[in-house]
């Protein structure tokens, strides 16, 4: 029998999920083979969302010296124009998600996002370029909301938190692939070559995962719900609202992505202003450093949730704050080191501890919603993290890194005290000795200030740990 869609406690929907047979969602008639694959081509799928979605940091500075643009313009183009319309229209999209064929739905989108990214590359001045990555989060919304409901119907609950995280290795694994063959071939054949060779393979995908993956309500005999209702957004939103741990973690895991954006986009920026080196050097050793590091923080993530979440229900979210308020504070050495190795080394150990919160925190999400509710939850959650990280942090980074250049800027040499008159867009003086320190400094100062920005996360984490313990928790 359904739960009614005002339950939203631990334990008040997909804990006692039911299939149309009766059974717990624990015993599925799908063979544990196809399940393997079935999340092996999701991981996959998200792989290349996250590679078209992040290539772009690695190829900015190459981006900002041809078409002569800001950093608050490459704050836009990497953050905010994806993010406006990935998340705008994530929330119908999810909608359709939990009524319709999810399936088609992450084909179509596939195909959308890839053909934008390869277009990208075509991009001759910023306008076109936005436009480009518009497109690119038009078609990324169709994705996550409706693949973590479909993730959700595959497995059992007691091993939801593993496969959420598994699927969410996509990010890691698709943010290194971006930062290596971004970096490699852009120092070859040029950043738009790039784009192209990111792009095409994932139209090609669509058709595959269009044929082979399955549609649980349509090949197992699933429901799908009324288009009113208690699957309105509405209806859904009120009754998120009533869960303190679904608000604690939605405000968390935006600050965790507030950081993390921004950092992504301009720490590759900042070996290459300050550390010399080209996009290929830093998108191999920037690329694989940190990819490994998010691939190894968001599988623990995941396992310490279902390990220690089984016993106390709070762990679900301690694990991310703990590693959210341990990083936030460990960062600072490594933008400050004088050496790239040291500064690759130093940053590392806070990358693996700031990737913990995707398993747990999308877990909780689906854990605290019922069952026909679940994409639109999701969609709901990340058009709150999105906006917020992915389309605000790497502007705020990116401001605040002009702020504080035209600031630390010293031009008593030059006999001009303004940076922009001094450094302009096309200046003669650019590679000026003032001029480059203050591009270096202030965005190294930026992405320090960015960083400790992440005990405000720590803090949300816990509370809503807090929220998901028996005595906290109420239920219709």
């Amino acid at each position: 029998m359904m739960t009614d869609s005002s339950a939203v406690g631990p334990g008040a929907a997909s804990d006692a999920e039911q299939t149309p047979q009766g059974s717990t969602n624990a015993a599925l008639p799908l063979s544990a083979n196809y399940v393997r694959y079935a999340l092996w081509m999701l991981l996959i799928i998200y792989i290349l969302n996250f590679l078209d979605r992040s290539i772009v940091g690695i190829l900015a500075e190459e981006i900002r010296r041809e078409l002569v643009l800001d950093d608050w313009q490459i704050g836009i183009m990497t953050g905010l124009a994806f993010a406006f319309f990935y998340t705008v229209l994530g929330i119908p999209i999810a909608r359709l998600a939990d009524r319709s064929d999810r399936v088609k739905i992450i084909s179509i989108s596939l195909a959308v996002w890839s053909g934008f990214t390869a277009l990208c590359g075509m991009a001759q001045n910023f306008t076109q370029m936005l436009l480009g990555r518009i497109g690119v989060g038009v078609g990324e919304a169709g994705c996550t909301p409706a693949a973590h409901s479909l993730i959700a119907d595959y497995v059992p609950v007691d091993r939801r938190a593993r496969a959420i995280a598994f699927y969410g290795l996509g990010v890691p694994a698709g943010s290194l692939l971006g930062a290596v063959l971004g970096g490699v071939i852009a120092d070859i054949w040029g950043w738009r070559t790039a784009f192209l060779v990111a792009g095409l393979p994932g139209v090609a995908l669509a058709f595959v995962v269009w044929y082979t993956l399955k549609e649980p309500r349509r090949t197992l005999g699933f429901p799908t719900h009324a288009t009113t209702g208690e699957g309105s957004v509405w209806s859904t939103l009120k009754a998120l609202l009533k869960s303190p741990a679904y608000v604690f973690v939605t405000l968390a895991s935006a600050s965790a992505a507030f950081v993390s954006y921004g950092q992504g986009v301009f720490t590759p920026a900042f070996f290459q202003r300050i550390h010399g080196m080209s996009a290929g050097e830093v998108g191999v050793w920037l690329g694989i450093s940190s990819g490994v590091g998010g691939l190894i923080g968001t599988w623990l993530g995941g396992y310490f949730a279902d390990k220690y979440g089984a016993k106390n229900p709070a762990a679900f979210l301690y694990v991310p704050a703990i590693g959210m308020a341990i990083a936030s504070v460990t960062f600072t050495p490594g933008y400050m080191s004088a050496s790239w190795q040291t500064a690759l080394m130093l940053i590392w150990i806070p990358g693996v501890l700031n990737s913990l919160w995707y398993g747990p925190a999308f877990a909780t999400v689906q854990k605290v919603v019922p069952q026909n509710q679940r994409a639109m939850a999701v969609a709901i959650t990340l058009f709150v993290v999105n906006l917020v990280g992915l389309g605000i942090g790497p502007l705020f980074a990116g401001v605040l890194s002009d702020t504080l250049r035209n600031l630390i800027f010293d031009g008593s040499a030059l006999g001009i005290a303004d940076f922009a008159t001094a450094c302009g867009k096309a200046a003669a003086t650019a590679g000026e000795a003032a001029c480059v320190t203050a591009r270096q400094e202030g965005l190294r100062w930026s992405l320090i200030i960015a960083c400790h920005l992440g005990l405000m996360s720590a803090v949300l984490f816990w509370l809503g740990g807090r929220a998901l313990l028996p005595a906290k928790v109420t239920t219709s």
